[in-house]
């Protein structure tokens, strides 16, 4: 299953916030997992390196975003990610219209975010950590 990352879940890695730390390093720790591919995109890589490099500096977030990116495969975002967020008149948030369009393009089943309600005009799943794990891991592990 092919599932996409928000920035605020690699946001939560990255800076260790908790509680959602726990959900969101589970969630990453998938990427070991052949029945999962974890994707992101450009855009969600640099939004994260923006607020670690808040918490911890500029060289100790690039070594994390770094380490990041060797474990999950990297969306592209391109022209066509672009015409569909502005055209797209449901997107209110173009950032948000460039992640889904960017998922979409990389053939990704569902949206993993903890700000569930900025897709809600997605048609592929969307849900948060912890919804993720009970639904589709801790659910197929009983």
């Amino acid at each position: 299953m092919k599932i996409f990352l928000d920035a605020n879940i690699l946001i939560a890695v990255l800076n260790k916030e908790y509680p959602l730390f726990t959900n969101a390093a589970r969630i990453l720790s998938l990427t070991e997992n052949h029945k999962f591919k974890i994707y992101t995109s450009p855009l969600c890589l640099a939004i994260a390196f923006y607020f670690s490099s808040k918490k911890s500096g500029d060289a100790a977030a690039r070594e994390k975003i770094a380490l990041m990116s060797r474990q999950l495969h990297i969306c592209n975002t391109n022209a066509l990610a672009v015409d569909n967020a502005i055209r797209n008149n449901r997107i209110l948030d173009f950032e948000d219209g460039l992640q889904y369009y960017s998922a979409v393009d990389a053939g990704c089943k569902i949206i993993i975010t903890e700000n569930v309600e900025d897709f809600y005009f997605a048609d592929i799943a969307v849900c948060d950590s912890e919804n993720f794990l009970k639904d589709y891991i801790y659910c197929s592990t009983r």
